[in-house]
């Protein structure tokens, strides 16, 4: 067919009359490859007759035809944006069945073997069939590519998990360098369980070895911990109803605690935020209990968040004579700490309950405001205008430096000053003791959440 022809039938597509704009679209994927070469150039033209979304969506209708050139216009992409528009096309195509992909999978491009992974994350259990054609890419030397194989294997499931410990065994000749991406997959969709003794042996080896000579590494602060003054790790597993302690290194304690509290509790997690702790080593004399225990996540009596962590703080106390707790939130600005001292509660705030505050001007507070106290006289900045940002924080700083008020604080910054600031321990922490994961009573039940986690 004519190029003018082809043309027109673009144009056709944008036409207000849909029944000519339906017999263009029609005539369009009925062509295949003839039509694949001018709806590239659609896709790219934002002075085209046709929207590029609708390009789009007509080369993937017209499917297998359009995988090569669209694999070539990933890798030839002269912006972010045109990338991101064949990325959409080669990522939605009508073919009959992944295999299709399988030199997507092999291209020179990291960009079209990423794409080319992101269609099996798509489908999900349905590409159980074809999964092992991503088995070179866990070993892809570009992490962004490794990443996707990990992440489509992931979705496709406890199917795949065969599979995976075949490589694991060299069982599939030639993916002798995708094993250790293999073993990665296995966790992330099974957890521990999935792991057969012979690999679990390998990563308690691996665990021994580099806790040797570990140093602590700040820890991003997202999510409850506790803080005892104690050595005594068997008191504190008991303390808090713990079991089966396995010992790890610091960074994967923190990685488990991370990964627990953001992969929450969805149909795939089953408990995933109550089933483990991590117990750290003896930090600066203290030893602190990341996670939250069965018994605070589930509250048979519906206590709330606050009353759950008094009750829990004051028994403590009784127990070690002290005990703390903070909590520090990634997405926003909650912040909250609680002191138990023999047996009774004598400092608690949290930024989201502040009418239930127990205790003021802790020593530990360094005469800071709590996060919802601005320390400002009602009216302090009348006749400043908001909308103007340099003049309204002008002020703001100028009466603030006036009060001499140090600023607000968050739970790190009481912590380092009462206990341990978790996100402020390195080389200059003390340490004494084994790191330990343990599993609370949901634990017991489920077992360890599924995910692959930081040695």
């Amino acid at each position: 067919m004519e190029s003018r022809r082809l043309l027109g039938l673009i144009a056709e597509v944008a036409s207000e009359d849909p029944s000519v704009r339906e017999t263009a679209r029609g005539e369009l994927i009925a062509l295949g490859a003839t039509a694949v070469g001018p709806l590239l150039a659609a896709l790219w033209d934002d002075d085209a007759p046709v929207a590029w979304s609708e390009a789009a969506w007509l080369l993937r209708k017209i499917g297998q035809p359009a995988l090569d050139p669209l694999a070539d216009a990933i890798s030839a992409a002269p912006t972010p944006t045109a990338l991101r528009r064949a990325r959409w096309a080669f990522t939605g195509l009508d073919v009959p069945g992944l295999g299709v992909y399988a030199s997507a999978l092999r291209h020179w491009h990291p960009q079209v073997r990423q794409s080319a992974a992101y269609v099996f994350q798509g489908r999900g259990r349905d590409a159980l069939p074809e999964a092992h054609l991503l088995l070179p890419l866990l070993a892809d030397p570009v992490p962004e590519v490794r990443e996707g194989a990990v992440w489509a294997l992931r979705e496709v499931g406890p199917g795949v998990l065969p599979l995976l410990r075949d490589v694991r065994r060299g069982r599939w000749p030639g993916f002798e360098r995708s094993r250790a991406g293999a073993l990665e997959v296995l966790a992330a969709v099974g957890g521990p369980a999935a792991l057969d003794e012979a690999d679990r042996a390998a990563v308690r080896r691996l665990i021994s070895v580099k806790a040797r000579d570990e140093i602590p590494e700040p820890m991003h602060t997202c999510g409850p911990w506790f803080a005892v003054p104690t050595g005594d790790q068997e008191a504190v597993l008991d303390a808090f109803g713990l079991s089966d302690p396995m010992p790890v290194t610091m960074r994967l304690g923190a990685s488990a605690w991370s990964h627990d509290l953001h992969a929450g509790n969805g149909p795939r997690a089953r408990h995933g935020t109550c089933s483990r702790v991590y117990v750290s080593p003896v930090l600066d004399g203290w030893t602190l209990v990341f996670g939250i225990p069965s018994g605070d996540a589930h509250p048979a009596d519906g206590r709330s968040r606050g009353t759950r962590v008094r009750h829990r703080c004051a028994a403590l106390s009784r127990r070690f004579g002290v005990a703390h707790w903070y909590g520090m939130r990634c997405g926003d600005d909650w912040t909250a700490w609680c002191f138990g001292e023999r047996g009774r509660v004598v400092r608690f705030y949290d930024a989201a309950d502040p009418d239930h505050e127990v205790g003021r001007g802790h020593p530990a507070e360094l005469r800071c405001l709590p996060p919802h106290e601005s320390g400002f006289a009602h009216g302090a900045l009348a006749g400043v205008d908001a909308a103007d940002a340099e003049a309204f924080l002008a002020c703001y700083e100028e009466i603030r430096q006036e009060l001499w008020r140090p600023g607000q604080y968050t739970a790190v910054e009481v912590a380092g000053q009462a206990s341990v600031d978790p996100a402020s321990i390195g080389p200059q922490t003390r340490v004494t003791g084994r790191a330990v994961l343990a599993l609370s009573a949901c634990g017991r039940e489920h077992g360890h959440p599924r995910g692959a986690l930081c040695i």
